[in-house]
């Protein structure tokens, strides 16, 4: 009985851990003034839906552009029949789309769901809390939050896109330090990740080909500036993601403060 009941929480634990999230725009690369229907996913392979969270828990959405940034909250549309709403690009230029949430999803897992979690995302500060503490076989807490980040290429811009590299101040945030999208062709695209607005070190980041995510293609770890790099295709669609946590005293569901942040974006067919 036992351990069919450990087989059952496991079983019910799984979706949980499903946490890759991101905008997910019809294109990456559009038309001026094109409407571009997005949704909101969440999950990857067999376990990738619509995200199904509240519009209130949604703190900031919105499009950084060639000429400023301007609040899109008003487009959503959560839950439609077939998107999270449209959005429209006025005049060239990469556009990044900025979505954060608040920190009020919470995880209870079991200690060995929650364990393999924490390895598999490099979670390194939950696995040293939990070890000190003596609580490595106890059920893993957390709250969690989400933010996302999408770059968007509309028109033909020329010369440079300095919002793509540039930090939009998340939480959690992977910053490209290069515009994928004037990338050589041979070139790798080096990400700078930053938790809290300092670099982050020893970060688990992996690539993941929207298209095909069962599991990703690609996973390193950041360097002691926060930097890493990865070789990424010149077609097809990307995501990045990262997650992190700290540990938090004073919540009495919680343990730790966990962020999951992705970077997509994505190239149009060769012709």
């Amino acid at each position: 009985m036992r351990r069919l009941a450990l087989l059952a929480a496991l079983t019910l634990a799984a979706p949980a851990l499903a946490h890759d999230f991101w905008v997910q725009p019809s294109a990456f690369a559009v038309a001026p003034n094109a409407a571009v229907p997005f949704t909101l996913q969440v999950g990857h392979g067999k376990d990738r839906v619509r995200w199904g969270g509240a519009a209130t828990r949604i703190l900031r959405f919105a499009d950084i552009g060639p000429n400023g940034e301007t609040d899109r909250r008003a487009a959503l549309k959560l839950g439609g029949a077939s998107d999270d709403g449209t959005l429209a690009f006025a005049g060239a230029g990469v556009h990044v789309v900025v979505l954060a949430t608040d920190q009020g999803a919470k995880n209870d897992l079991p200690s060995i769901r929650f364990n393999d979690y924490v390895k598999t995302e490099g979670l390194t500060p939950a696995a040293a809390q939990r070890a000190r503490l003596g609580q490595s076989d106890s059920n893993g807490r957390e709250v969690y939050g989400r933010r996302a980040k999408a770059l968007v290429l509309v028109g033909s811009p020329t010369g440079p896109q300095p919002q793509v590299t540039r930090a939009v101040g998340l939480t959690l945030e992977i910053v490209p330090q290069l515009n994928p999208y004037a990338l050589a062709p041979a070139a790798k695209l080096p990400v700078l990740v930053l938790y809290e607005g300092k670099p982050l070190p020893g970060a688990t980041v992996k690539l993941n080909n929207l298209d095909f995510d069962a599991r990703p293609i690609a996973v390193q770890q950041t360097d002691a500036s926060g930097i890493t790099a990865f070789a990424v295709p010149r077609v097809g669609k990307w995501q990045l993601n990262v997650v992190w946590t700290k540990a938090i005293t004073g919540n009495p569901d919680a343990d730790f403060d966990t962020v999951f942040s992705s970077l997509t974006f994505g190239f149009p067919p060769p012709r």
